[in-house]
């Protein structure tokens, strides 16, 4: 299996507590909080991660380089921002298999990857989320389903209860490279959202624990959660 990881992000909202580094460099327990991604990713086969990288990427190169323990390292470098859709159809020139792991490169959300990918293989599905059930949120979108098939992906509000996306996808690739994509694009918004309204994206619920360092009370939790990991 291969795994994308989308790891331009810039950082903005943390970025008096982290300095000027890429967001999934931010420093968590002594690692970047990369780190414990890819920490996460040893637990399955997975055979090479392609990084995604923009915003500072010499902080990323140098620190991991070419592989991480026995994964092989591949970078895609965005010479300018192409949106999260952008930066996937990007990545996606470097791999080779049918069906590839997409991971947002700021949330961790450790999820069982061999039950994505029998979901998603199983069904013969396009395009494939792992969605995390929440309570009590707002600063997130919730999602609709319908059995397995997502039909809505709803604006932020306030939610007692309810699923949202958790950053982590399965895809087909002849699905994306069929389509006819601008070089610069969001893959939320762009892809999908216009998608649901054909049943293509389907979904499977988990309720690990789920990290979004892009909120800086979630960044201070990382390192009480981390550090364990």
């Amino acid at each position: 299996m291969e795994a994308v990881i989308l790891a331009g992000g810039f950082g903005t909202r943390l970025s008096k507590i982290i300095g000027d580094v890429p967001k999934p460099m931010a420093p968590v327990s002594g690692n970047p909080f990369l780190f414990y991604l890819f920490n996460w990713l040893r637990e399955y086969p997975v055979e090479k991660v392609i990084l995604s990288v923009g915003y500072k990427s010499e902080f990323i190169v140098s620190f991991f380089g070419n592989s991480f323990f026995d994964i092989p390292i591949i970078y895609a470098v965005e010479e300018k921002p192409l949106g999260t859709g952008g930066a996937l159809k990007y990545a996606l020139g470097k791999t080779k298999g049918d069906n590839i792991m997409v991971l947002n490169g700021d949330t961790y959300f450790p999820v069982d990857i061999n039950r994505v990918y029998s979901f998603h293989t199983n069904g013969n599905y396009k395009f494939s989320v792992a969605l995390k059930r929440m309570e009590n949120f707002s600063r997130y979108g919730s999602v609709d389903c319908q059995g397995s098939t997502i039909v809505g992906f709803n604006e932020k509000k306030p939610c007692d209860e309810g699923l949202i996306n958790g950053g982590i996808y399965l895809i087909n690739r002849q699905f994306i490279e069929s389509m006819q994509l601008p070089e610069m694009f969001s893959l939320e918004k762009d892809l999908l959202e216009k998608e649901v309204i054909l049943s293509t994206i389907k979904g499977i619920v988990f309720d690990d624990i789920f990290i979004d360092i892009g909120v800086p009370e979630d960044y201070e939790r990382a390192a009480t959660i981390l550090h364990r990991e």
